[in-house]
């Protein structure tokens, strides 16, 4: 009876199987061509922008690109006074990544990879949200690959920021990372497959304004699951496998990969995988590719690439002029596969192969607002890869730390800049004290000004005297023990409202949407399959 009763349950659990893989994608954004829409309408709001001011006020259009992303904080001169601010000029599928937003202000004062206070390995393992800069121009050498944890920014500008060696950064089931204006190069295999960057699992991941070349397995490798990720402002070059999107063609995971590839330029000496695809839904805006070897843009497992307002030069060789190459598939299958070209310039006899059942209807929204002509390629890729010191506008001069305590000592001899008082009154959301290098009482933290009666200071500022290596304030409002991810606390609270794995917690929490009919219809059978699996363990498979 026992075993005509497994049989029973193994075939309901055999049947529902598809249901609960087609649902089980909880972080996939369910309408990707709107995310396509929005990044469209970002560009050519930043792009009018531009032309207005190129009318009325000569003097800014050198900054201003019509990039969206550069253009929300590179011309403000005192973007360092709030460095957090970068975190909402995402666009794409990884837009809402917050990184350390709302955490404290971490300063690497540390070169060496000793895991000490005051290093860059130090502030990635820590459990809370941090928001990483550095004190001076650094290179970094790896002994093995930086795991970095949840809710955080590693934010390079204003210094000359390299990292080499064992790994190098890995990013392994963890959600809410932004790494920003970072110089990645020379990485080899150490407990990792030696990737520039390698993601695994984890959602909400902004990489931007980085340049990376010269590792030995893929520049940039996301798998596993991993989803809600945009790639931007990047400078790829010297390498043969760039960017691999996806594992292998059997990882179902994968058919919830989101992935948004904006403003980057792909330089010299380069072969393919840029990037390479399986599965997911993949938005490749607005890049130059400058050259490659063997093809640009690849795919297995029936991706969905949206190729928009590109520029595609294609090499000398005869044999390397199609941008596109499937892989694993016959003719007949990848005809199916939803690829489709939109705007794209083709140079020097470049090509690109569409394909897809139903094309016009699957990308009918993403293109109800007309990609920018890759005509506007060279000012929206004019800055890409990591910026230098000097380009970034109200950078930090090396070996400065902004917003330091006046007459203080500051962790590992790194001088202070004194700066004017700065921000709005005690206790405003999300501003600096109006006591700009004060410590907040009861801390040991400095800042760039404490809310009257909070623990914590504002952020931006180095540590002062007695203070633990490498913190700067976090950010409270009057009565309150800690910042939000949005700005200070309520007034008398303890906590204000943080979002944790897409889940808003405290007073600002939305209501929770009833569970899903499969959900409800799906519970006993995973309880019951659960249960055998606890009582009878692997008894019941050989039937």
């Amino acid at each position: 009876m026992l075993r005509n009763t497994h049989i029973v349950f193994i075939c309901l659990l055999g049947c529902l199987c598809p249901v609960i893989t087609a649902t089980d994608l909880p972080h996939q954004h369910p309408n990707p061509e709107a995310v396509v829409l929005q990044v469209q309408r970002r560009l050519n709001a930043s792009l009018a922008r531009r032309g207005l001011l190129g009318v009325h006020e000569n003097d800014q259009v050198s900054c201003l690109t019509g990039n969206p992303i550069d253009d929300c904080w590179r011309c403000d001169p005192n973007w360092e006074a709030d460095r957090q601010h970068l975190a909402e000029c995402g666009i794409g599928f990884g837009q809402q990544a917050v990184g350390g937003k709302g955490g404290q202000v971490y300063v690497v004062t540390d070169h060496s990879d000793s895991g000490n206070p005051g290093s860059l390995r130090y502030a990635v393992t820590k459990p809370e949200p941090l928001w990483i800069i550095f004190s001076s121009d650094m290179l970094i050498k790896l002994k093995r690959e930086l795991i970095v944890n949840s809710y955080k920014t590693i934010d390079g500008r204003g210094a000359n920021v390299q990292i080499t060696g064992g790994g190098c950064i890995g990013l392994k089931y963890v959600t809410n990372v932004i790494i920003h204006n970072i110089q990645l190069h020379h990485c080899v295999p150490s407990e990792s497959d030696g990737d520039g960057i390698s993601i695994m699992g984890s959602r909400y991941i902004w990489i931007d304004h980085c340049s990376l070349s010269y590792c030995k397995d893929g520049l940039i490798d996301a798998t596993l699951g991993s989803t809600a990720i945009t790639l931007s402002n990047n400078y790829f070059s010297h390498h043969d496998k760039v960017m691999l999107l996806g594992r292998s063609d059997g990882d179902e995971m994968d058919d919830g990969m989101q992935v948004t590839v904006a403003f980057n330029r792909f330089g010299e000496a380069l072969e393919q995988r840029m990037p390479r695809c399986r599965r997911g839904y993949f938005h490749v805006v607005n890049n130059d590719y400058t050259q490659w070897g063997i093809y640009a843009i690849g795919g297995s497992a029936s991706p969905t690439i949206n190729s928009q307002g590109n520029r595609y030069t294609a090499p000398p060789s005869t044999n390397a002029k199609e941008v596109t190459r499937r892989m694993d598939a016959k003719d007949g299958d990848w005809a199916r596969w939803n690829w489709r070209t939109e705007g794209d310039i083709m140079v020097n006899g470049a090509y690109f192969v569409p394909s897809g059942d139903g094309l016009g209807a699957q990308f009918a929204m993403a293109s109800s607002v007309e990609p920018k002509s890759a005509g506007f390629i060279d000012q929206l890729t004019v800055n890409a890869g990591a910026l230098p010191p000097t380009s970034v506008v109200g950078g930090i001069p090396n070996g400065q730390v902004p917003n330091s305590i006046p007459n203080s000592q500051v962790p590992n001899g790194v001088p202070n800049d004194p700066v004017p008082n700065v921000g709005g009154t005690n206790g405003d959301n999300g501003g600096l004290g109006s006591y700009s290098g004060g410590a907040g009482a009861n801390s040991g933290y400095a800042g760039g000004g404490a809310a009257s009666g909070s623990n914590y200071g504002d952020g931006g500022g180095a540590a002062a005297a007695g203070a633990n290596p490498g913190y700067a304030g976090g950010g409270a409002a009057s009565g309150s023990n800690y910042g939000d991810g949005g700005g200070a606390a309520a007034s008398g609270s303890n906590y204000g409202d943080w979002n944790f794995f897409g889940m808003t917690h405290g007073s600002g929490a939305p209501r929770l949407p009833p569970p899903s009919t499969t959900s409800v219809l799906s519970a006993p059978f995973v309880t019951l399959f659960l249960y055998f699996i606890i009582n009878y363990g692997c008894s019941i498979l050989p039937l």
